[in-house]
């Protein structure tokens, strides 16, 4: 008897249909599992892998100099507003509290990209852990995601980019809890996220568009008839609307951004071209994971509940492939499928142990192999040494003006000090009479951001610039009497002044070409007040 008793109390408890109805709700958004299998408990590898990848970004923390994009977003987080030109407003707000909290250094700004690289390995380990992956599945695809060139590169540098992901999965974790037999005001959850991911970045509106449409082409009908689902998609809306409203009212720069980009700035791409860079993105040894996921949430039956996922990437990278975007545009959702393919890969290779060691050793190697192409973590020395023997500098070629010695990423971050050095000498030169009336224009966002941070310590003045959302802080009341003119356009603006002379040129073989052998110009007397032919200048790119 006593051991019938012990066999009963080892049996696990599952509730009749109507026990469950009836039984208390222990937190407001508990998911019920009384039909399933409780998840794996989370591998200490996990959080292991997240805490090296803190370590990887805190040691490339001060290589190789601010990112372009980078000296913009903290340009605009000491003009903070509901929007900008190119992006909505949460980067800017990151890049003030970075600066609040934590000062102005290279490794302060880098500080919370570094978490949110972090955040995702986690993320990605309770993601596969929700759809039902055990240690192996839970190790293979955050190791996955660690090593994968494009997460590492996204949390080197302050950018929309480092945050989108956590953003995307996030919400793709919350719909599988809800797929699984959650508590449908998780949808307000789900719009809450989606929410500030819209106010992250614009591109979260294809994700929420795939999903929608992934719901209606796996059949999830019933989640379009719950209240919840309309309330966090209300929720989302409302959340996006302070963003939306300073669209309208700046007549909707965010459309003429892009198309400007498509038509001036990117480089055309096939569609094998795209598939070809997002395999690169990730690691080739890494697309089987990928493959597999995909193939477990379209075709699987044991990831059938999950369908809506499959399709919404589907529906993503066909919308993105359509509308002629940037290849890393779809890059948030494939920590997703890693996620999913760490789940079909641990049934593929059950019992397989030698394999499952054999392919993990691989996909270490080969991460570690393309490690210096994803994060800053070589000297420049011996980057240059280094991709002479892994030619890959130029396997992903997005803008016309990339080709160079190094990189677009990594050229982006260099001669910035250079030129801000080039420029402050000019000005230290002219006389302090024209010191006082003299403007710093520049060609382009990342220049004018550039003289604004590092230019302080060296007594120049804040730069203006026509371009994106420099345009709208204007002139600074400058009058166009003396003026030091540099980089982007400088060529075609001389024409604006009376008298030109060049008077110094930046210089560094490493930058952009686009940012190297510029002339800086002295300009004096324009032939109109400055403010009058402001307008004239606008551009957005």
């Amino acid at each position: 008897m006593h051991e019938r008793i012990q066999e009963r109390m080892r049996e696990p408890l599952v509730l009749t249909e109507t026990e469950s109805r009836t039984a208390p709700e222990v937190r407001l958004f508990a998911t019920p599992r009384t039909a399933h299998r409780e998840p794996a408990p989370i591998t200490w590898l996990v959080p292991v892998l997240a805490l090296g990848s803190v370590v990887l970004h805190f040691l490339s923390r001060n290589r190789y100099g601010f990112f372009r994009d980078e000296l913009y977003y903290i340009a605009c987080g000491n003009h903070l507003a509901f929007g900008y030109v190119d992006q909505p407003p949460l980067v800017a707000v990151i890049a003030r509290l970075s600066s609040l909290l934590l000062g102005n250094s290279l490794a302060a700004f880098r500080v919370f990209p570094a978490l949110a690289g972090a955040g995702l390995v986690v993320l990605t380990g309770c993601m596969t852990r929700e759809l039902g992956g055990g240690r192996f599945a839970q190790g293979l695809a955050s190791i996955g995601v660690l090593l994968a060139p494009i997460y590492l590169a996204f949390g080197s540098f302050l950018s929309m980019n480092a945050f989108e992901p956590l953003f995307w999965m996030g919400c793709a974790y919350i719909l599988v809890r809800i797929l699984t037999g959650g508590d449908t005001r998780l949808w307000l959850l789900f719009g809450a996220v989606a929410g500030f991911g819209l106010q992250n970045k614009h591109t979260t509106l294809v994700f929420g568009f795939g999903i929608v449409v992934g719901m209606m082409v796996a059949g999830n009908w019933k989640q379009f008839r719950c209240k919840w689902f309309w309330l966090g998609g209300l929720l989302a809306f409302l959340l996006f609307l302070p963003n939306l409203i300073w669209e309208a009212q700046h007549h909707w720069p965010q459309i003429e951004v892009v198309r400007n980009c498509q038509t001036l700035k990117n480089t055309p791409v096939s569609v094998l071209g795209f598939i070809g860079e997002e395999v690169l993105f990730f690691n080739p040894v890494a697309l089987p994971i990928i493959v597999v996921g995909l193939g477990w949430l379209v075709l699987s039956r044991r990831g059938r509940r999950f369908r809506t996922i499959g399709w919404a990437f589907l529906i993503v990278i066909t919308v993105v492939i359509a509308l002629r975007g940037k290849s890393y545009y779809p890059v948030p959702f494939f920590s997703i499928l890693l996620a999913a393919g760490g789940v079909g890969c641990e049934t593929l290779l059950r019992n397989r142990n030698r394999l499952r060691r054999g392919y993990v050793a691989m996909l270490a190697i080969s991460g570690a192999v393309m490690l210096p192409f994803g994060t800053p973590i070589l000297p420049l020395g011996m980057l240059l040494r280094y991709q002479s023997l892994l030619p890959m500098e130029n396997a992903v070629k997005m803008e016309h003006d990339s080709a160079g010695e190094v990189h677009q990423l990594y050229a982006d971050m260099m001669g910035w000090e250079g030129m801000v050095a080039t420029v402050a000498k000019v000005y230290q030169s002219l006389p302090a009479a024209d010191q006082k009336r003299c403007a710093i224009l520049a060609g382009n966002y990342g220049e004018a951001a550039a003289i604004d941070l590092l230019g302080a310590p060296l007594g120049l003045p804040k730069a203006i610039s026509a371009h994106n959302n420099y345009y709208y802080w204007g002139t600074r009341q400058y009058t166009g009497e003396v003026v030091i003119l540099f980089g982007q356009r400088a060529e075609s603006m001389r024409a604006m002044f009376t008298s030109v002379e060049q008077a110094g040129t930046i210089s560094d073989d490493h930058a952009v070409p686009a940012e190297n052998r510029l002339p800086v110009y002295v300009c004096r007397k324009s032939k109109a007040p400055l403010a009058k032919v402001w307008p004239t200048l606008r551009y957005y790119e």
